[in-house]
């Protein structure tokens, strides 16, 4: 049977469907490809330039810091962590053989690091940049640069400098300079492989790093190894729970010195942060403020009487001393009736005036973090005994740093210096810029400090401060011995438990001082208690070292000899009055107040 052929054909209606299916999807690829392509091109270019290589930042290396002679005080150096992946060796035991002779350790450590029981190792300790070269390349081991802070001269200024962590400086100047020291970071691009991989030697410096600037202090490393030195013998020596020595140029306010040490820890501060009641050394500005407010002379006299005086329920006594005696004898002998007496014309608000001039209660503007403004409360907050309590330095709060200042200020002919531990600063392109100082402000008058000189001399020749001399110099200074408050209140007086704070604070050449040093022990023991025994020494010790360091001529070389061989560093009244006062220190030595704070008792 013959039948009709059937037509397997699509129709034209089905090619038409098909064409434009056809034509319709390649209009899509052709969209999304010029959309990928154009459009979206380079965000698709960064996810495929991020899957073969990364940005990493590059540290910056942080500037360095240098004492006032250019020594380096606090550097970066350039360190290497190595870290071994096991798993990327080609040859383990090449590995190893150059892990040991280039890193120094030892071949079972080198085994260890390169075994495969983990997929990462990192090899304790870090490495100089030696390393770099011999194991640059090496599929399977990975140097990592590393930036770690130095100090050449240990911690001899670690509490000045601060410190450096997670590359933020913390604390002293490293905090204060953070913006200038830390430089500014670079950029580079690591390769990586198909798994994303870092490639072994295939790191592109984009942007190199801009290293940062250099901070020069006023310190000299000199002194200050001397200085803490005799600070450490004398805390030994007598028993103290720590101390402070503090010197400065009286005519600049530039720190040379600065040693803290608190229970052991060398990178105290309490030189700055750190307030305590001075004592006697504060007698000197009570009887500066009587003299520029032409309150009374040195030569007025005052009357010790029976060596008992009490006023406002308190008992004020001496020992070994009575009746009437000069102003100028009373600072001498450091009387506590006496500059109490004579400080009575003085009024609440001139009183705190003059001792707000000096610097005291309120912060120097020293250039580190943490300084404290210390206390002194105004006149509408005081008791009735308050006015004879700070004429003798209590109820007054202070920091060496105040008070090393406020001597400065004498020493200077009556000219308050702004303190300064930086001299300058050397910015990323080598430029040096000095510091900025505030111009030093009048608070006494020069004669008034030239007076204050003569007599704080006789204080050293003849009074509370002998041990403080200095064979072929002449010294100015003040003794200071006062007691510590407890925690709980009170001094501990009547509990046989009293805690003292010895203190010292001597210029020199007395004639025109150079040097301003004070020295700080904190509760020395009992049988050294005084100024005069635990502080005056160190400040001679270190005061021979200094003025040779300084090179600050003797009496002799200043002014030479007579035609006797006799040194000519004295007037003729200068000399009898010094015969004169010599007649008084064996009395001085085995009485007198020597500052202790029995003006406390009743108090």
């Amino acid at each position: 049977m013959t039948g009709k052929a059937v037509d397997l054909r699509p129709g034209p209606w089905r090619r038409r469907v098909l064409l434009g299916v056809w034509l319709g999807a390649a209009v899509v690829v052709c969209v999304r490809a010029g959309q990928i392509q154009g459009v979206q091109a380079s965000a698709w270019r960064a996810i495929a330039e991020s899957q073969h290589s990364a940005d990493n930042e590059v540290v910056a290396t942080r500037g360095a810091v240098l004492d006032r002679d250019g020594t380096p005080l606090a550097v970066s150096r350039e360190r290497f962590r190595v870290s071994v992946a096991p798993n990327e060796l080609i040859d383990v035991d090449e590995a190893r053989r150059l892990l040991t002779e280039t890193l120094g350790i030892s071949a079972a450590k080198a085994a260890q690091v390169t075994s495969s029981e983990r997929s990462w190792h990192v090899v304790p300790d870090r490495f100089p940049p030696t390393v770099r070269e011999p194991l640059k390349g090496v599929r399977g081991i990975h140097i990592d640069r590393e930036l770690q802070r130095y100090h050449p001269l240990g911690d001899l200024a670690r509490g000045v400098l601060g410190a450096v962590i997670d590359d933020v400086g913390q604390g002293g100047i490293e905090q204060a300079f953070e913006d200038l020291l830390r430089g500014a970071s670079g950029r580079e691009v690591i390769a990586r492989d198909n798994i994303g991989r870092p490639i072994p030697g295939e790191r592109y410096l984009v942007d190199p790093p801009l290293t940062g600037g250099v901070v020069v202090l006023t310190l000299d490393m000199d002194m200050q190894e001397i200085a803490r030195q005799a600070l450490y013998e004398a805390i030994s020596t007598t028993q103290a729970r720590g101390g402070d020595v503090l010197v400065t140029d009286p005519q600049t306010g530039e720190i040379l010195a600065l040693v803290s040490i608190r229970d052991g820890q060398t990178a105290s501060l309490s030189a700055i942060n750190t307030p305590y009641e001075p004592g006697s050394t504060l007698k000197p500005l009570t009887v500066a403020g009587l003299l520029e407010h032409d309150l009374a002379s040195l030569d007025d006299t005052v009357d010790v009487g029976d060596g008992t005086w009490t006023i406002n329920r308190r008992r004020f006594t001496e020992t070994h001393v009575t009746g009437r005696m000069s102003l100028a004898d009373a600072l001498r002998r450091s009387l506590n009736i006496g500059i109490a007496k004579a400080a009575l014309p003085m009024s609440p608000g001139v009183q705190y005036e003059n001792l707000r001039d000096f610097g005291l209660g309120a912060p120097t503007g020293i250039e580190i973090p943490g300084e404290v403004a210390g206390t002194l409360r105004r006149p509408d907050r005081w008791s009735s005994q308050s006015p004879q309590s700070l004429a003798i330095g209590y109820e007054v709060g202070v920091t060496p740093l105040q008070m090393v200042t406020a001597f400065s200020t004498i020493a200077n002919g009556g000219l308050r210096p702004a303190p300064s531990l930086v001299l300058g600063t050397r910015d990323t392109a080598g430029v040096f810029q000095s510091i900025e100082r505030l111009p030093a402000e009048r608070v006494i008058g020069a004669e008034t400090a030239r007076e204050l000189l003569l007599m704080l001399e006789r204080v050293v020749e003849s009074g509370t401060g002998t041990n403080a001399q200095v064979p072929g110099y002449r010294v100015a200074g003040k003794t200071g011995t006062a007691w510590k408050p407890r925690p709980e209140g009170g001094y501990g007086e009547g509990k046989g438990n009293i805690d003292y704070v010895a203190s010292f604070i001597g210029m020199l050449p007395a004639q025109d001082p150079e040097l301003v040093v004070l020295v700080v022990v904190d509760e020395p023991a009992m049988s050294t208690y005084s100024g005069g025994r635990a502080a005056a020494p160190i400040f001679a010790e270190f005061a021979q070292f200094a003025v040779r360091q300084r090179r600050i001529p003797s009496e002799v070389e200043r002014i030479g000899l007579d035609e006797t061989g006799r040194v000519m560093a004295r007037t003729p009244a200068q000399v009898t009055a010094l015969e004169a006062a010599a007649a008084l220190a064996r009395e001085d030595e085995a009485g007198g107040s020597d500052e202790v704070a029995s003006a406390l008792a009743g108090g």
